[in-house]
């Protein structure tokens, strides 16, 4: 089978990476409500948001699997955060994925931030994010770009005390928005233009 023109991605094992702790990062916002509320003030002087996110991937029994954090046993998001206005996208990524596991008191991680798969749009104040702009709106209050990370053999990752940090398989996450939500149960979907190779 031909594989010229899809793109090749090394994953390694997820026993090659070891995992840490750290001191606790309380969410900044504390339900949902709240956090579309500190949207909407700081759109009126800030305007459209914008997010950037990570999908790590590694392999486990020669299955791709995504590190996503969970949060109270039942919220999950990948790492990444917003960003503030005029800041780049790749580094401003890199330094939110090492905010949120690079080890305490360490020098900050390398991160090779790679491929563009995603990007999704907040149309207004409200939950639902989609992977376009519907026609009828014109200024839409959220961007949420995501972007593989391809990830070294080796890496040291510490979670904050009031995460964990979950490898979940692309077979759980297909087509499971009811667990996951629409946005992470289509991960792979763009994950699967890559021809994955398994050290």
């Amino acid at each position: 089978m031909s594989t010229a023109r899809q793109p090749t991605v090394t994953l390694h094992p997820l026993s090659s990476y070891t995992f840490g702790v750290k001191e606790p990062q309380p969410e900044e916002d504390p339900s949902v409500a709240a956090r579309l509320s500190r949207l909407q003030t700081e759109y009126a002087t800030q305007g459209m948001r914008i997010t950037v996110e990570g999908i790590l991937v590694v392999h486990e029994h020669g299955h791709p699997h995504v590190l996503m954090l969970q949060i109270a046993n039942t919220f999950f998001k990948l790492p990444g955060g917003a960003l503030k206005p005029g800041e780049d996208e790749v580094e401003g990524l890199k330094q939110r994925l090492n905010h949120k596991l690079s080890p305490a008191g360490g020098d900050p991680l390398d991160w090779e931030v790679g491929e563009l798969l995603s990007v999704w749009w907040r149309p207004n104040f409200e939950t639902h994010m989609y992977p376009f702009v519907p026609a009828h709106i014109t200024k839409p209050k959220e961007m949420k770009k995501v972007y593989l990370v391809h990830l070294p053999d080796k890496k040291l990752l510490s979670v904050p005390k009031n995460m964990k940090l979950l490898a979940v398989p692309l077979f759980e996450l297909y087509d499971n928005a009811a667990r996951y939500g629409p946005q992470l149960s289509s991960l792979p979907l763009p994950l699967a233009r890559f021809n994955f190779i398994y050290q």
